[in-house]
């Protein structure tokens, strides 16, 4: 009686959902969405064409499947969860896959709305065969404390209705929501279960522990009921996606089923990002010579990142001669660094380079510096490490030994404790003054290679049936047997290459 009564609610609510957004579907969909490409002046980024060649044969989906996308971030943000989730989005595309996506106006890094976009503004476009509706949400600069949570939540209610109505309407196969965030995810989930859409979800950042873990957030009794209410939204998904082993360990811990849980790591283009050598322009534009050391680091610039330490570093070596350290990026401290540590004649700061130039960039280094919040060590795994490794520049990161970064690149790269400025100043000068072993990176980097991890994640979006129903995952290559960076296979990492 009591599965009856829930069926017949679900029924209910399917019925008044769609009477309640019956205009919304010709006045908001055919009328009041607006698009930025719309106007004749638009200057929207566009995804750059020809990210992906094509669907190869053979590759292609016998039967194309519906797929809706429902994350907070999304292209043409240049960094993050964002630029995955746009990845994603086109190479599905490319394979003869339907694939829309409910997101934010672009806001990463950073907190805020970038031009020609509105955070307050509905808006539809079309990016690279991806039809993408854009949500409103409100936005402070900060990214801290209650704005943590009131962000995120005014998408939620903004995308919310928007969310309902298309899966509805549109009855895709697969419903994949991104965290972060979580606060849709709910909404997201019931629609698909009232269709019979595979629900999914891409898990890149456990958000609510690493907002308590750097003190975004606090309380004991508000994180008990956070993490209470985050656990029942888990359980809402048939499949979990993450990027690394101890997220995946962290999910377990959050009574999730392991055979639901799955590995597969942030990726990097592999034909893009590579070793090049000679002149660099970017030391032109900075005014350094070829013959400076630089210490790169490049991408977000938030508390998660400890890059005090490397300011702190670099006042401490701000009399070595020919040392530079380099901050290209952007995020919520940025500003604050600048003003502290923008006249120091060895610290240098660049914005956040569009994708074309982010080989060259890459390449300037002389050193990559990846410094590390050792209270939030597993909680994320930086998505930068992989286009480290490709551009075969020596790298210094930060790692507490027994972290998965530890194990994943010990005996790979130079690690130092994390927290630590004098290991920190140690580990450069030894860099800037001896050789420095790059023979595992090549190897090291193909196991993050965007050519084999996506095909991996299309397997796992179309391994079971729309019904629920589960299927076998795909089985694991000849290729992918053995051992990755030392590691031994795992079997929920049947899908994933480390």
């Amino acid at each position: 009686m009591r599965s009856k009564m829930k069926q017949w609610s679900e029924e209910i609510f399917a019925m008044s959902s769609l009477a309640f957004l019956k205009n919304a579907e010709r006045s908001v969909a055919d009328k009041a969405w607006h698009s930025p490409n719309d106007s004749a002046d638009s200057t929207v980024p566009k995804s750059r064409p020809g990210d992906y060649p094509g669907p190869r044969q053979g590759e292609l989906n016998v039967t194309p499947t519906k797929i809706l996308i429902h994350g907070i971030n999304y292209a043409p943000e240049l960094i993050g969860v964002g630029r995955y989730t746009r990845d994603l989005a086109e190479y599905l595309a490319t394979q003869g896959h339907s694939v829309e996506v409910i997101t934010a106006p672009p806001h990463y890094p950073g907190w805020w709305v970038r031009p020609p976009y509105r955070s307050y503004a509905y808006a539809q476009e079309k990016l690279n065969g991806v039809t993408v509706r854009r949500c409103p949400l409100f936005l402070h600069r900060s990214g801290k404390g209650i704005w943590r949570l009131l962000i995120p939540l005014s998408f939620a209610l903004a995308a919310t209705p928007v969310v309902v109505w298309r899966i509805i309407r549109s009855r895709p196969d697969v419903v994949l929501c991104i965290e972060p965030t979580l606060f849709s995810a709910p909404a997201a989930a019931l629609a698909a279960k009232i269709v019979g859409a595979r629900r999914i979800l891409h898990v890149h950042d456990l958000e609510v522990d690493a907002a308590f873990a750097v003190g975004h957030l606090s309380g004991g009794l508000f994180k008990r009921m956070a993490l209470s209410v985050e656990r029942i939204i888990l359980h809402r998904f048939k499949r979990i996606v993450t990027i690394s082993d101890r997220m995946r360990d962290r999910l377990l811990e959050k009574r999730q089923l392991a055979d639901r849980v799955m590995v597969i790591r942030n990726w990097v283009d592999l034909s893009r990002i590579k070793l090049v050598t000679g002149p660099n322009s970017f030391r032109n534009e900075i005014g350094l010579s070829e013959s400076d050391f630089i210490v790169l680091y490049a991408g977000q610039i938030g508390a998660k990142q400890s890059l005090h330490l490397v300011f702190e570093a670099a006042e401490q070596l701000a009399a070595v001669n020919g040392l530079h350290f380099v901050i290209a990026g952007d995020g919520p401290l940025k500003a604050r660094f600048v003003d502290r540590y923008g006249n120091m004649p060895n610290v240098h700061f660049l914005p956040l380079q569009p994708e074309e130039r982010l080989c060259e960039l890459l390449n300037i280094a002389n050193l990559h510096i990846l410094p590390q919040d050792g209270a939030a060590a597993d909680l994320v795994l930086p998505s930068k490490l992989g286009g480290m490794l490709a551009s075969r520049r020596p790298i210094l990161i930060q790692a507490e030994e027994g972290t998965e970064l530890y194990r994943l690149l010990k005996g790979v790269v130079k690690i130092v404790p994390p927290g630590d400025v004098g290991s920190l100043v140690g580990g450069i000068m030894e860099a800037q003054t001896g050789d420095h072993d790059i023979s595992g990176y090549e190897a090291a980097a193909a196991h993050f290679a965007r050519d084999q991890l996506l095909p991996r994640f299309l397997e796992i979006l179309t391994a079971e049936r729309a019904s629920g129903r589960a299927a076998p995952l795909p089985t694991q290559d000849a290729d992918y047997e053995g051992e990755a960076l030392g590691l031994a296979f795992e079997p929920h990492q049947l899908i994933a290459s480390k």
